[in-house]
């Protein structure tokens, strides 16, 4: 699980949520394959106590993207496979056993922004910055970017982030939906860690329910997707800890949601 351009901790008093941080800042956070496959590697030995994790990246900068200085030359079956490898990895971040918060800050680029991407909340401070710089170098986003972007901003935002080069600054970031939080400087790990906290007392199959189940219902049609959230509903409320919250609230016993 070790590896020299990557630390994972883990914190809270029950040891309930791991922190994942690039350390490669003289490199901006830039991803070798190295560090790709380690990130995989911990999402999939996270120890059984983590119930939500953030990944942050050391220095001004989340991740600049993939490290160019490792592009090869490669026929189409060897590009082939490298980016079926960066879609493994970041499978486990997406659709690994526990929810992640992404602590966004400085460049979010070209593979940073695609590892952002993969992560169910992202909290940016104001120094951050998403580009797409691939087309511009010749390449194309392998990392999984070309279906998990488009999700989050449309297709017309991706194509012209890739066609022109544009950065979005942290401002426009959030308001095209690139961001969910935006905070002062130097506070996005500080927020991340908070809701990572905060995810982390909720029921393990609720979380489980909306980072596995949620995405596939909303890709599908409206009537299968009735029936998995049917589906998932039932199993979720059959649950111990579901009935034992429901049945703290209904004694009095649970907080009431107000809008402070």
């Amino acid at each position: 699980m070790t590896h020299p351009d990557i630390q994972l901790d883990i914190c809270g008093d029950e040891k309930e949520v791991a922190v994942v941080r690039l350390t490669r800042g003289a490199k901006r956070n830039a991803l070798s394959d190295g560090l790709v496959l380690a990130l995989r590697n911990i999402f999939e030995q996270l120890p059984a106590s983590v119930r939500a994790a953030v990944i942050d990246g050391e220095g001004p900068h989340f991740c600049a993207g993939l490290d160019l200085s490792e592009l090869k030359e490669r026929d189409a079956g060897a590009g082939l496979h490298h980016s079926r490898m960066w879609h493994a990895a970041l499978e486990r971040v997406q659709y690994g056993p526990v929810p992640v918060v992404a602590a966004l800050h400085g460049a979010v680029v070209g593979g940073g922004l695609e590892l952002a991407s993969a992560c169910h909340i992202r909290v940016a401070d104001e120094t951050t910055f998403y580009a797409l710089p691939e087309g511009s170098r010749g390449i194309f986003v392998g990392g999984g970017g070309a279906v998990r972007i488009p999700r989050l901003i449309g297709a017309a935002r991706m194509t012209d982030m890739m066609l022109t080069g544009r950065v979005y600054n942290a401002q426009d970031g959030e308001r095209i939906g690139l961001a969910q939080y935006l905070v002062p400087a130097g506070t996005a790990f500080d927020k991340a860690l908070e809701l990572a906290k905060r995810i982390a007392q909720n029921a393990p199959l609720t979380n489980y329910a909306l980072v596995h189940a949620l995405p596939r219902i909303a890709e599908q049609p409206a009537d299968q997707g009735y029936m998995t959230e049917a589906l998932m509903a039932a199993i979720a409320q059959s649950a111990p800890e579901a009935k034992q919250r429901v049945r703290a609230f209904l004694d009095g016993k649970a907080e009431k949601v107000s809008k402070d």
